[in-house]
C-alpha cells in the first residue's frame, strides 16, 4: 500500500516526536543476543528451535525473520524493550509486526505479548503463565481463525478478550497486524494497514459491570398470565372418535390361490394406515383472554457500576519486554518487522519501509514457486500414467500361456 504524497508528508511531520520503544527486523546474527529463549519454561524435548531465515519465498533473501522450525512444539522467546512504555504518560500504545504462515498452518498461535516485569522479568522462564499486559495477533486451529486482542485489567485481576472475534489471514503470504490502544479508552485493529475493528473498551470488552441490573426487589406477580393460548372449552370430542382404529385390513388384498389354511394357518389381509385415524384427540386452541404478554423484569441502576477512565492503562507500572509463547502443530511461521511505539504514523512509516516494500516481490516469488510445484506434480502424474500403460502392455493376454 502506497500513501499519497500529501499523506506521506503528513506522516513525516507527525512522526518527529514519536517514541520508539522497540524495533526488531532479525537481519543480523546478533538477534540471539537481544532475545532470550524460554529454556526453563518447558523441557528441551518440548521446545522447538527458532530459525533465522527469509523463508521459501521472499523479495530479498537478506531480509530475514524468525521462523518456527519443528512440528508439535512449544516456542518461547522474549526481548527487553529499549525503553519501558508507561500508561501514565497517556500516550497511544501501538504494537505492529508481520506474520507469514508458509506451512499452510492448521493449528497454532502466532500472537505477540507485551510484558511488564522490569528487572524482575526472567526471560528463561517466560511462558504461558507469565503475567502480561497485552496479547495480540492471529491464532488458528481448524475452522477457528481469530486475531486475539486481550488486555489485562488489574481491577478484575483478569485478562479480557474482545467480545466479538476479530478475523485473521490464513494464507501463506506475509500479513501485517497492528494494534492501537488509546488513552481515550478506545482501540483499533489493522490488518495490512486496513482497519478491521475499532471501538470503545467498555463496549467491546468486559472491563465494567453492567450499567443496569434486574431489580432484586421485583418478581413476577403470581397472578400474571403469560400463556398465549388455551384449550377451547366449547370444543368437544366427537362421538365414536376413540373407536377409529389406527390400521385397517387392505381392502384390495386377496388370499393367494396356493394358500393352505391347514399348513399356513388362517389367512389375514395385510394392514394399512387408516386414513380416517387422526391420532389422539385434543381440543383446538384459542387466544387466552387473560394473556398479559411476557413479563419483563424491571431494571435498576447497578450500584456496582462505575466508569473507569483508566481502562487503557494496561502498562500502569511500565511494560518492559515483548515475547512470543506459542504452541504450533505444524511449524513454519515467520515473524518479522516488530515495532512498539506511541505513534500509528510511525508504525505505518515503518511498514512502508519494510512490509509494503517487499510485499509485491514476495507474492511474485510465491506464485513462481507454486507454478513450478504444479508443473512438477503434473509431470510426476504423467510419469505414473506412462508406467501404468507400460505395465499393461507387458502383461500376457489371456490364453497366451496355453
Amino acid at each position: 500500500m502506497k500513501f499519497p504524497l500529501l499523506a506521506a508528508a503528513a506522516l513525516c511531520g507527525s512522526t518527529v516526536n514519536a517514541e520508539i520503544y522497540f524495533k526488531e527486523q532479525f537481519n543480523d546474527d546478533a538477534w540471539k543476543d537481544r532475545w532470550t529463549i524460554s529454556s526453563d519454561w518447558k523441557s528441551k524435548s518440548e521446545l522447538g528451535e527458532w530459525a533465522n531465515t527469509a523463508g521459501k519465498f521472499y523479495a530479498d533473501a537478506s531480509d530475514k525473520g524468525l521462523q518456527t522450525s519443528e512440528d508439535a512444539r512449544f516456542y518461547g522467546l522474549s526481548a527487553a524493550m529499549a525503553k519501558a512504555f508507561n500508561s501514565s504518560e497517556k500516550k497511544d500504545l501501538v504494537i505492529q509486526y508481520s506474520v507469514k504462515h508458509e506451512q499452510k498452518i492448521d493449528c497454532g498461535g502466532a500472537y505477540i505479548k507485551l510484558i511488564p516485569g522490569g528487572d524482575n522479568f526472567e526471560g528463561t522462564k517466560f511462558g504461558g503463565d507469565t503475567p502480561y499486559a497485552v496479547m495480540f495477533g492471529p491464532d488458528i486451529c481448524g475452522s477457528t481463525k481469530r486475531t486475539h486482542v486481550i488486555f489485562h485489567y488489574d481491577k478484575k485481576e483478569d485478562n479480557l478478550l474482545v467480545n466479538k472475534d476479530v478475523g485473521c489471514e490464513s494464507d501463506q503470504l506475509s500479513h501485517l497486524y497492528t494494534l492501537v490502544l488509546r488513552p481515550d479508552n478506545t482501540f483499533e485493529v489493522f490488518v495490512d494497514n486496513k482497519s478491521v475493528r475499532s471501538g470503545k473498551l467498555d463496549e467491546e470488552f468486559d472491563f465494567l459491570e453492567e450499567k443496569e441490573i434486574k431489580d432484586p426487589e421485583q418478581s413476577k406477580p403470581e397472578d400474571w398470565v403469560d400463556i398465549k393460548q388455551i384449550p377451547d372449552p366449547e370444543d368437544v370430542k366427537p362421538e365414536g372418535y376413540d373407536d377409529i382404529s389406527e390400521e385397517i385390513p387392505d381392502p384390495d388384498a386377496e388370499k393367494p390361490d396356493d394358500w393352505d389354511d391347514e399348513d399356513d394357518g388362517e389367512w389375514e389381509a395385510p394392514m394399512l394406515d387408516n386414513p380416517d385415524f387422526k391420532g389422539p384427540w385434543s381440543p383446538k386452541m384459542i387466544p387466552n383472554p387473560g394473556y398479559k404478554g411476557e413479563w419483563e423484569h424491571p431494571m435498576v441502576p447497578n450500584p456496582e457500576y462505575s466508569y473507569d477512565d483508566n481502562m487503557y492503562a494496561v502498562c500502569k507500572d511500565g511494560c518492559t519486554h515483548v515475547g512470543f509463547e506459542l504452541w504450533q502443530v505444524k511449524s513454519g511461521t515467520i515473524f518479522d518487522d516488530i515495532i512498539v511505539t506511541d505513534s500509528l504514523e510511525e508504525a505505518q512509516k515503518f511498514a512502508e519501509e519494510t512490509f509494503f516494500k517487499k510485499k509485491e516481490g514476495e507474492k511474485e516469488m510465491f506464485d513462481e514457486v507454486e507454478r513450478k510445484k504444479r508443473e512438477e506434480e503434473e509431470a510426476a502424474m504423467a510419469d505414473m500414467e506412462d508406467e501404468d500403460d507400460f505395465d499393461m502392455e507387458d502383461m500376457p493376454m489371456m490364453g497366451d500361456e496355453f
